[in-house]
């Protein structure tokens, strides 16, 4: 089967670690923002929310806190003109439910697809994204004031890519992880 654009552009996204000192326009973010918006999610809840810091102020001091400390082996993201705060609304019915009769908290599925939307976008737009896990939530939740009915999921750091890491992404064989009608191991 002849590769498509899709399949072109996830196979060329990257964690982006290194940016260009150029501020990335508000019509791109709100693009990729636009298509965040479209992902699915359980029982149409769209948990998801987006806290945008592109001033380069508010960022710097932002992220003096965020990535101090234990967390400093994220501060690369510091050099993002862009960091977004992936934000989970925790108080609709599907969410708890979904948590206590199946045991996955179905939210980190809905932000996953939304995340991801984002970045595919931002990958087709010529940005670069990194997904920041490691930061100090307690010190971000503080910094912005986030009422507690918000978890907050993780970070995203976007920009124009100052570089690209190598083509080759190292992945275990399609054989070793997807099987039909039965699991074989």
């Amino acid at each position: 089967m002849a590769p498509t654009f899709f399949h072109e552009l996830v196979k060329n996204r990257r964690s982006i670690r290194r940016y260009l000192e150029k501020p990335v326009e508000r019509e791109k973010i709100q693009a990729c923002l636009e298509a965040a918006q479209l992902a699915p999610s359980a029982e149409n809840v769209q948990p998801w929310r987006f806290l945008v810091v592109d001033d380069p102020g508010v960022k710097e001091r932002f992220a003096a806190e965020a990535f101090s400390g234990i967390y400093h082996f994220s501060r690369f993201a510091a050099k993002a003109p862009v960091l977004v705060v992936i934000l989970a609304q925790l108080d609709f019915i599907a969410n708890r439910l979904g948590r206590q009769i199946q045991g996955v908290p179905f939210y980190l599925i809905d932000i996953g697809i939304a995340g991801t939307h984002l970045v595919l976008q931002a990958e087709e737009l010529g940005l670069g994204t990194c997904w920041i896990g490691w930061f100090n939530q307690r010190k971000t939740r503080k910094f912005f004031r986030i009422p507690r009915k918000y978890k907050i999921v993780c970070l995203l750091a976007i920009g124009y890519p100052a570089s690209r890491p190598p083509r080759e992404k190292k992945r275990r064989r399609l054989e070793e992880i997807a099987w039909f009608n039965r699991l074989e191991e």
